[in-house]
């Protein structure tokens, strides 16, 4: 269901991508002239931190501590930007990697990278920073943050009950039971099979409700990118310089439409393109996915040589052919489980391998392997991500380094307003997904969350059996899953979010890149949003996998020229793989 899926990205440092979809056109969008600074200006009375009942929060000074080799605070910001002084808040943890030339400083750098449901400050820790290039590190301080509902934030997301800690923030599942007859249908065709998908979403979507009511209004992006300029002025910054990958390029571009005044430099890799309902998006990710496994079947013997699970393309796909029809029939056996994994989990698995290929396509060859050859362990924890290290290991603070006095602490300016309290004990509904009722990770109930919200969904799940032919003959069981993917979001509490071109009059030049062979959000939503951008850019990566920078030479020169010197990106620039 998710159109920015990026979440747990694998990253790997100016690792050469692989050679672009010999299908995907890369027809460049033209760019418009280069920075300047003499644009118009929103007037200063319908600046939002000129509105008095937003002004304890725009002036916030934050509490900068230490939390290992980083500097942590704590953001407060309004759960309802509608009612700033009900006295409901989000306390978000923020993390700064400081410049080692503080000398040459010209800012802070913020990011997002993706989900929606990813842990910047988690990111950050993981060594986000240094993936950025010498250059950037050396002029910006890089900050993060977990956005409203996610990770440590307070109050945050949740999609089970309290007493289910130690379990995956989903609804919980039986894992001891026998292996069932058959999964979830790749394509639902009869009544009952239609009833039985449409009751799982159903449930899902209940547990969400009642573990995290309260927050499902107030977790969209347009309220995420509010918070955004509420710490780019608690850091003291006039404009904002941002990165944003995946699901980071709509929360960016939600910033540029509501603050475009307020914009320095804005780098979004991996486009999101927010003219597309929700059939559209499914379809648009539905078709990358296709076609990147298509091209790993096709390049598999040039990337991982002898481990490549078939001697040819041909015998790659019918080997996937064949596991999904024996999944279809019966799970493949998973050590440790008793339900095994379904098609449904051998589309997942398949679609997750596909980010960075340089990384992942080994580890998929032989997990393929050893799914065909009856244990299908490996494949399976392809499709979850679990296996990620999540332990803090920086010392006595809060799980993502931020001290644990600092989470549930406001730190403004005093102005006299004493009944906002900021403190995270008051941030919220005493059931809205708040203290150890959150599981460590609760990046699942966040993506479903943020997605539903986002984009409208028909309240009628005839719209969803429509899409479900036209899904296949375009995408086959990457277009029926995306489809019943999006089931979920049939009864969700309407956003107000509509399909729409940008809107950003004013904005300074975006850089948008775009990834000809990106499988979750294909090169083509790229092109289109750097042409909604007035004045916007594209960069052009000829590669394979999720997003461009941080993963190619070419990409990280022009957008470090761009971020440090505001150098434009001329139009039809490429970079090879």
């Amino acid at each position: 269901m998710i159109r920015a899926l990026a979440r747990r990205r694998p990253r790997t440092a100016l690792v050469t991508a692989l050679a672009v979809l010999g299908a995907t056109s890369l027809a460049a969008c033209t760019a418009g002239p280069g920075p300047r600074d003499d644009r118009p200006r929103t007037p200063a009375a319908a600046d939002p931190a000129n509105r008095p009942e937003l002004r304890r929060f725009y002036g916030q000074k934050l509490d900068w501590r230490p939390c290992g080799a980083f500097r942590c605070a704590a953001l407060t910001v309004p759960m309802d930007y509608a009612r700033p002084g009900d006295g409901r808040t989000f306390v978000l943890p923020v993390a700064k990697a400081a410049t080692a030339s503080p000398d040459r400083l010209i800012g802070s750098l913020l990011y997002n990278p993706g989900g929606p449901g990813e842990r910047g400050v988690r990111a950050l820790k993981d060594g986000l920073a240094d993936e950025l290039g010498r250059g950037v590190r050396e002029r910006f301080d890089v900050v993060a943050f977990d956005p409203r509902g996610v990770g440590e934030s307070r109050p945050a997301l949740t999609c089970r009950s309290r007493d289910t800690v130690d379990t995956p923030d989903m609804p919980d599942t039986p894992d001891t039971a026998a292996p069932t007859a058959a999964g979830a249908p790749l394509h639902p065709r009869t009544a009952e099979e239609r009833a039985a998908v449409l009751a799982d979403a159903r449930a899902t979507a209940e547990a969400c409700r009642e573990a995290s009511g309260p927050l499902l209004r107030h977790v969209g992006t347009d309220d995420a990118a509010r918070d955004l300029d509420v710490l780019r002025a608690a850091l003291g910054e006039r404009r904002l310089t941002y990165v944003g990958w995946s699901y980071g390029t709509s929360l960016g571009t939600s910033y540029a439409e509501q603050f475009p005044h307020r914009v320095r430099a804005m780098v979004l890799d991996g486009a999101v393109d927010p003219a597309l309902d929700w059939r559209q998006r499914a379809l648009s990710q539905a078709k990358g996915f296709r076609d990147a496994v298509a091209d790993y079947a096709r390049s598999c013997a040039d990337t991982v040589g002898e481990r490549c699970p078939g001697a040819t393309p041909e015998e790659i796909r019918a080997l996937i052919d064949r596991l999904l029809e024996r999944a279809q029939r019966k799970p493949l056996p998973v050590d440790g489980s008793g339900v095994g994994l379904d098609a449904a989990g051998v589309v997942s698995a398949l679609s997750l391998s596909m980010y960075t290929p340089e990384a992942q396509w080994e580890e998929l060859s032989e997990a393929l392997r050893a799914a065909d050859a009856g244990d299908g362990t490996r494949l399976a924890a392809l499709g979850t991500e679990d296996g990620e290290d999540t332990e803090d290991t920086e010392g006595p603070e809060g799980d993502d380094g931020t001290p644990e006095d600092a989470q549930d602490t406001e730190h403004t300016e005093d102005t006299g307003d004493s009944e906002d309290s900021g403190d995270s004990e008051d941030s919220g509904d005493e059931d809205a997904g708040e203290g150890d009722g959150v599981p460590e990770d609760n990046s699942e109930a966040a993506l479903i969350a943020v997605n539903c919200l986002d984009v409208p969904h028909p309240r009628d799940e005839r719209a969803y059996w429509d899409a479900l032919d036209p899904a296949e003959r375009a995408a086959g069981v990457y277009g029926t899953t995306g489809v019943t993917g999006e089931l979920v979001c049939e009864d969700w509490p309407a956003g107000p979010g509509r399909p729409h071109r940008v809107a950003a009059p004013g904005v300074p030049p975006v850089l948008v890149v775009g990834t000809a062979g990106d499988p979750a959000t294909p090169y083509g939503e790229a092109v289109s949003l750097a042409r909604q951008f007035p004045g916007g850019m594209l960069l052009s990566f000829e590669g394979a996998g999720h997003t461009g920078y941080g993963r190619n030479a070419c990409v990280d020169r022009k957008v470090e020229a761009y971020l440090v010197d505001l150098a434009p990106v001329g139009p039809g620039t490429r970079c090879a793989a």
